[in-house]
């Protein structure tokens, strides 16, 4: 089976406008289409979180290339993939030949996870490079793809529905929270599932932003706080709290030069990054969560009808 073609769109970055398993509560009828956005409440709140994470713009103009990358070579799919809670959560509902969309694939781990039993999956990311690696992988596995290049929810429009929905590592770079997760919601016909690490991710240059440019960054959100979102839209979301291995860098040299760019430092101060780093010590591990919910009856009807 072959890959589908890459649609591409200019889409600009989208800023606008319990211990159950297969057996939890499913999303109640209409609820996110009735539920009107609580802009002064926990979305609200998510927002003005992530607003607080910009960088002053006097470290902008010192950067001499941007600052927020996301290098593809960093997301390619392992030859082992491991398992985990967020697998599992969307394993459990797929039925043979089922179908999986990813989205903010990079080059599909939360998808090849599940083929089997899935033999159909559609990735969707803002990079062409990562489609390419998504594409790659699904024919190497011998599984249906098609691959749709922009931001979510703008391109949401261009995709088809699927037994599941995942969507690993991007809910924090989503400031309009609401739209994402209710067109996530909109494309599932069984369940949605995320994953997170428990503190956002640039936590983790926290320390190296203070010691290069005395500049403090914010902790929030969490989890939990998108918990309080899904809560507000209607959704009866169940969190998963579990830990990992810390990914090892593929090499000091690589991870002092990603580090640098992202902390807007010229090329020549490298090697000063390399030695802090080694200082640093790495991480042993990483604290993440998994948060799903299944789709109701009535909203898989809504969503066919858009088809």
């Amino acid at each position: 089976m072959g890959a589908g073609n890459i649609l591409k769109k200019p889409w600009r970055a989208w800023s606008a406008p319990k211990d159950a398993r297969a057996s939890a509560p499913p999303v109640g009828p209409g609820c996110l289409d009735d539920v009107v956005a609580t802009e002064a409440g926990a979305a609200t709140r998510w927002r003005a979180m992530l607003d607080a994470w910009a960088l002053p713009p006097e470290i902008l103009e010192q950067a001499t290339e941007s600052p927020f990358i996301h290098p593809p070579m960093l997301f390619q799919v392992p030859e082992v993939i491991e398992d985990s809670p967020s697998h599992q959560r969307a394993r459990e509902v797929l039925e043979a030949g089922a179908s999986v969309l990813d989205v903010g694939c990079g080059g599909g781990v939360a998808a090849f996870a599940l083929t089997p039993p899935a033999t159909s999956v559609i990735g969707v990311d803002h990079q062409s490079e990562m489609l390419a690696m998504f594409a790659q992988n699904a024919a190497a596995r011998g599984v249906e793809c098609q691959t749709v290049e922009g931001f979510w929810p703008a391109v949401a429009p261009l995709v088809g529905v699927a037994d599941v929905v995942t969507c690993h590592h991007v809910a924090y770079n989503v400031a309009d929270i609401v739209p994402f997760l209710r067109a996530l919601n909109d494309h599932a016909r069984t369940r949605v599932v995320l994953e997170l690490p428990d503190r956002h991710p640039l936590t983790s240059l926290s320390s190296a932003w203070e010691h290069f440019w005395g500049l403090e960054r914010p902790i929030g959100p969490t989890p939990l706080d998108l918990m309080d979102v899904l809560a507000e839209m209607g959704v009866d979301a169940t969190r998963e709290q579990w830990h990992a291995p810390a990914r090892a860098a593929a090499d000091i040299a690589q991870n002092a030069h990603f580090t640098r760019i992202r902390l807007c430092l010229a090329p020549e101060r490298e090697a000063e990054v390399r030695d802090f780093l080694l200082a640093q010590g790495p991480a042993t591990r990483r604290d993440l969560s998994t948060i799903w919910w299944n789709v109701s009856i009535d909203a898989q009807a809504r969503t066919l009808n858009l088809h």
